[in-house]
């Protein structure tokens, strides 16, 4: 039997921005049938500084987990968008600015990552979507440098990742009351992909799996 524990932020704690019963706690319960449980840990808003409070609440459930998947980062990189309009003199002084921002990252999330590690228990970690509606092409690109980090620590790692660009990569996959959040379609799509790691994917292969098209 399953036992996905949800980590991280409102890509999975989407109850407030969809129709009661489409969030992608209950679309996961669903998917996976009655036999298998789901563990909602994760909360809107959540940074990666607050994954380790969140891991510590798995003591508390009624049966350890199997496997589990972390959404976190986007709140991160969501706090530097105002830093991102600050002019640059150069293409170059931009890129060094990303550059510094990205090293910060990247320290929170393998502090982010040891925590997780350290419970000895399979996981995941998920990219940040990018395909938001009406997101401005350089806010888009910038997200590929804290994407880099994630995917490059995974590989590191030799952990599956959820690809939520490739995942979520329509309009209609996110939320029209918020539009940074995960429709009942989004969390749809988010959930295939779960559901395929979770009873598809054997983790004492010990390898990096990106998962994406079974969401489509």
């Amino acid at each position: 039997m399953a036992h996905v524990v949800l980590i991280g932020d409102s890509v999975f704690d989407n109850a407030r921005y969809v129709p009661k019963g489409t969030e992608v706690a209950a679309q996961l319960r669903q998917r996976l049938g009655a036999v298998h449980r789901v563990s909602l840990l994760a909360v809107d808003g959540a940074v990666l500084a607050n994954v380790p409070a969140q891991l510590r609440g798995i003591r508390g459930l009624p049966q350890p987990p199997s496997h589990i998947v972390v959404s976190a980062g986007g709140n991160d990189v969501l706090g530097l968008v105002s830093s991102m309009q600050t002019p640059a003199r150069t293409v170059l002084a931009a890129a060094e600015l990303l550059t510094a921002w990205q090293a910060e990252f990247r320290r929170n999330y393998l502090a982010m990552l040891d925590a997780v590690r350290g419970l000895g228990t399979p996981y995941a970690v998920s990219t940040i979507y990018d395909g938001v509606p009406n997101l401005a092409p350089g806010l888009r690109g910038a997200l590929s440098f804290f994407n880099d980090v994630i995917i490059r620590e995974a590989v590191t790692r030799r952990v599956p990742v959820l690809d939520m660009r490739l995942i979520c990569n329509k309009p209609a996959d996110y939320s029209s009351t918020s539009p940074i959040e995960p429709s009942a379609e989004g969390g749809r799509k988010i959930t295939a992909a779960i559901g395929e790691l979770a009873l598809a994917h054997d983790p004492c292969t010990l390898r990096t799996v990106i998962f994406g098209g079974a969401a489509a």
